[in-house]
């Protein structure tokens, strides 16, 4: 009776995660493993793996990946030494912590598309002020094209996320370290630990499991993001912004080639699940 009424109780997220999630991710398996064109007269048929053959083939995807990678780590690094610096910052008693503490949200809170308009005036070559500041400090010359220059491009969106991103991961990790005792540091001090030693044998200790949360999430976000690319810069220039979302969308809905958009979004939701496998198995080893 007991494991009736537990299945009853699941039943429902259960059949609610099934037509969110897992029959759509299915589907799309499925469907890069045809000729899924959306054009007039097109046959749906199995092309077993030529979509992967020709995505293989091209540049693009290499490119695509070589970018994700770039700007998933470049990203996830700084979010964390910023993020940890700034959260132990508001852990200590400063003058109007809780009011930083409010503040510091709202990038966070901000949508996503706001995000990416407010920074695209702010990197506006004639009259952004990121521009107007760099020349009054004369660091810079003369005014730089960020988001359409085939060098900054990718740096201005990493800013963006970094900025956006980064209040989400100071309130995880100020959880964290409001949760370790006091007493530890206390004794530490005792012993004669100095502040630097007290961050590697106590405070990174028990932000372990904290850290390796966010990590984690930080990666999968930042792996699959594509609303900021798309809006900023299209994957341009010279698709020195095109990662891994966008190729898929370029495919899909630009070209109308469902079956190699299907094929280039199951080739990154197969690295997902192979490196959360690789990541949790190699923090459930160090932890042993």
């Amino acid at each position: 009776m007991d494991t009736l009424f537990a299945i009853l109780l699941i039943l429902p997220s259960f059949i609610l995660i099934a037509f969110a999630i897992f029959i759509p991710v299915v589907e799309s398996i499925y469907m890069s493993f045809l000729d899924y064109k959306l054009q007039a007269g097109a046959q749906h048929t199995w092309n077993h793996f030529q979509n992967y053959k020709e995505l293989f083939t091209e540049k693009e995807i290499w490119s695509s990946l070589r970018i994700t990678l770039v700007y998933v780590s470049a990203v996830v690094i700084l979010l964390m030494i910023l993020g940890l610096a700034l959260a132990m910052i508001l852990n200590k008693n400063i003058k109007g912590r809780n009011v930083i503490r409010g503040v510091i949200l709202l990038p966070w809170a901000m949508p996503v598309v706001i995000s990416a308009l407010l920074w695209m005036w702010i990197f506006q070559p004639q009259y952004g002020v990121l521009n107007y500041i760099l020349q009054r400090l004369n660091i810079i010359k003369g005014p730089i094209a960020w988001v359409t220059s085939v060098n900054f491009a990718l740096p201005s969106i990493i800013i963006t996320s970094l900025w956006r991103q980064l209040p989400f991961i100071v309130v995880m990790l100020l959880a964290g370290l409001q949760s370790i005792p006091r007493d530890m540091y206390e004794a530490a001090a005792i012993d004669g630990a100095n502040k630097v030693q007290m961050f590697f044998n106590i405070t990174l200790p028990f932000l372990r499991n904290v850290i390796k949360s966010t990590v984690l999430i930080s990666i999968i976000d930042n792996f699959k993001q594509f609303p900021l690319f798309w809006i900023m810069t299209g994957g341009g220039p010279m698709g020195k912004t095109t990662n891994l979302a966008i190729l898929t969308y370029k495919n899909a809905f630009v070209n109308l080639n469902f079956g190699k958009g299907a094929a280039v979004s199951t080739i990154w939701l197969v690295l997902l699940m192979v490196f959360s496998v690789i990541y949790n198995k190699v923090f459930t080893t160090n932890e042993d």
